[in-house]
C-alpha cells in the first residue's frame, strides 16, 4: 500500500465508499480511513438493522389486516427470531464482507482514526498506536457522518441512555421503554419495541415528525397508541435518574419510570477530532459546502454526508457522495464541470426534492416541499389532500385501510413541489413521486401517466381529479 493517492476518504460508511468507488471508476487512486466497521453507521446501527427489527412486525400486521390470512394467524412475534434476523442484516457486526468489496473495487482501507494535518493531508493514528500519514494528490473527502445528540438534560448522561446504536443492536427486549424525542427514531424504535412487547412511553416536547405535514404526525401519533405507546405530546423532559430498578424521568407533568431509555432528540456532525481546525474550521460543527460538495476556500477539501449538515439521509448522502466523487475526477483531470442546476456535479436535489421514508405504523413516505415551506418561500401554491379509502388497490391490500395523500403544487409554474403518502405500505410508492418532483413534470402531463387498476398507485388519479382537469 502507498501513502500517496489521488484521493483520501475519511470515513468507511456508504457515503464515503460511495465518493471512493466514482473516484476509481473515474481513473484515480482512491483509500478510505475508517476507525470503526467499514459500513458504517447505516449498515450497523441504523437504517438495516433499524428497519430488520420493523418488518416482521408489519408483515405480522398485513396479514392480520386481510381476511383470510388473518384467520391463519395463530401466534404471536417470534421475538428471539427477530432479533437473530437483525443480526444476520448485521453481519453480526463484523466487516469482512465489506473490507473485501472494497478491495474488489480497487480502493484501498486503512485501518484507523484519520486528522487533517496539512495541506491534502491526513494522519491516521493506527490500532496499535502507531500513526501514518498520507497524502492526496488531488482530493481529501471527509465522510465522517454524524453521532446522536444528548442533550443537556440534568442527570441523562449520568443515566447511560440508549442512542439509536444501543437500540438497533439491542440483544433483548427490555420490559419498559420511555423515549425521549419525536423524529423518525423515535418514532421507529417506539413502533419497533412496542411490537416487540415492550411498555413503551414517548415524551415529544412538540408534536411528531416535524419535518412532514403536520397531518402524517398525527396519523403516526394514532398508529402508536393503537400499538399501546403512551404518546405524550407537548412533554417538556426536566431530569433523569437511574437506579437498581430501571429510570425515573421527571416532566413538567409527572414522572414515568421505565427499565430502559432512548433519547432520540436529533444528530451532531462527527466533526469534533477530525483536525478541522488546521483548515479554518470548528471542530463539531457541520462543514459547509457547495453544490458540488467542495469546501469553500480549500479547492482540495469535500465534505460529503451528515457531516456537512445538507441532508441526513443515507440515501441522499450516497447521491452527494456521487456528484463529489464525480466532480474530483472531472478537477483533476482537467475536463469542464457540469455543476449547473440538475448537472452530474450538482446535488440539486438536496434543496428541494428530498425523498424520505418513516417505517412506523402507519408509514410515511414523503418529497420535496411541505405546504408551509413552500409558502415561506414565497411561492404561490395550492395543496390537495386525498384519502386512500377512495383507491379501489388500498383497500384490496388491506381491510379498512386508512391513509392519506398530500400533494402541494406551484400554481404559477404547475408542477409539483412536494409530496406526502401516510398508510400501511406507502414506502413504495413514493418513488413515482420523486420523479414527478425533480423532473418538474408539469400537472397537465401527469394525467397521461395513467395508474393501473386496481392497485395503491391510483392515488395519483384521485389526487389529479382533486386538483381538477381544468385547474392544470
Amino acid at each position: 500500500m502507498s501513502d500517496e493517492y489521488d484521493l483520501i476518504v475519511l470515513g468507511g460508511g456508504p457515503v464515503g465508499e460511495n465518493v471512493a468507488d466514482r473516484a476509481v471508476q473515474g481513473g484515480l487512486s482512491a483509500v478510505i480511513v475508517e476507525s470503526e466497521l467499514v459500513g458504517g453507521e447505516c449498515s450497523y446501527w441504523a437504517c438495516m438493522p433499524s428497519k430488520a427489527l420493523l418488518r416482521s412486525p408489519q408483515a405480522l400486521r398485513s396479514a392480520r389486516h386481510v381476511a383470510g390470512s388473518a384467520e391463519a394467524v395463530t401466534g404471536d412475534l417470534d421475538v428471539a427470531a427477530v432479533l437473530a434476523r437483525r443480526d444476520e442484516f448485521t453481519s453480526h457486526w463484523k466487516d469482512d464482507g465489506q473490507a473485501e468489496w472494497l478491495s474488489g473495487a480497487g480502493i484501498d482501507l486503512v485501518r484507523g482514526h484519520g486528522r487533517l494535518s496539512g495541506v491534502r493531508q491526513v494522519t491516521v493514528t493506527t490500532p496499535d498506536g502507531g500513526e501514518r500519514t498520507l497524502t492526496a494528490r488531488h482530493a481529501v473527502a471527509v465522510s465522517t457522518g454524524s453521532d446522536a445528540a444528548v442533550p443537556g438534560i440534568p442527570g441523562l448522561r449520568e443515566a447511560h441512555p440508549w442512542t439509536s446504536r444501543e437500540a438497533t443492536s439491542a440483544q433483548e427486549v427490555p420490559s419498559s421503554l420511555v423515549v425521549i424525542g419525536g423524529g423518525v427514531v423515535a418514532v421507529e424504535m417506539a413502533t419497533a419495541y412496542a411490537a416487540l412487547g415492550s411498555t413503551v412511553t414517548v415524551l415529544a416536547r412538540s408534536g411528531l415528525l416535524g419535518g412532514v405535514e403536520p397531518f402524517a404526525g398525527e396519523l403516526v401519533a394514532d398508529g402508536l397508541r393503537a400499538l399501546g405507546v403512551d404518546v405524550r405530546l407537548g412533554a417538556q423532559t426536566k431530569s433523569v435518574t437511574r437506579g437498581a430498578d430501571g429510570v425515573t424521568v421527571t416532566t413538567d407533568d409527572g414522572e414515568v419510570r421505565a427499565a430502559e431509555i432512548l433519547v432520540a432528540t436529533g444528530r451532531v456532525p462527527r466533526s469534533g477530532d477530525i483536525g478541522a481546525e488546521t483548515v479554518g474550521l470548528k471542530p463539531g460543527e457541520a462543514i459547509g459546502t457547495d453544490d458540488t460538495l467542495r469546501v469553500p476556500g480549500v479547492d482540495w477539501l469535500y465534505a460529503v454526508g451528515d457531516v456537512n449538515g445538507r441532508v441526513l439521509l443515507t440515501h441522499q448522502g450516497k447521491y452527494q457522495a456521487r456528484a463529489a466523487g464525480d466532480a474530483i475526477v472531472a478537477r483533476a483531470q482537467g475536463h469542464a464541470l457540469d455543476d449547473g442546476a440538475w448537472g452530474r456535479h450538482a446535488a440539486t436535489a438536496d434543496h428541494s426534492a428530498v425523498p424520505q421514508v418513516v417505517f412506523s405504523q402507519p408509514e410515511v413516505a414523503a418529497v420535496g416541499l411541505t405546504s408551509a415551506a413552500a409558502r415561506e418561500s414565497g411561492r404561490r401554491v395550492r395543496e390537495v389532500q386525498v384519502e386512500f379509502s377512495s383507491v379501489a388497490g388500498a383497500s384490496l391490500h388491506e381491510d379498512g385501510y386508512r391513509g392519506r395523500a398530500n400533494m402541494v403544487v406551484d400554481e404559477e409554474r404547475q408542477v409539483l413541489l412536494g409530496v406526502t403518502m401516510v398508510g400501511p405500505e406507502v414506502a413504495e410508492l413514493i418513488h413515482a413521486a420523486s420523479i414527478a418532483v425533480a423532473a418538474e413534470v408539469p400537472v397537465k402531463r401527469l394525467w397521461h401517466a395513467v395508474p393501473s387498476y386496481p392497485t395503491m398507485s391510483e392515488v395519483w388519479l384521485r389526487l389529479l381529479e382533486a386538483y381538477g382537469r381544468d385547474s392544470a
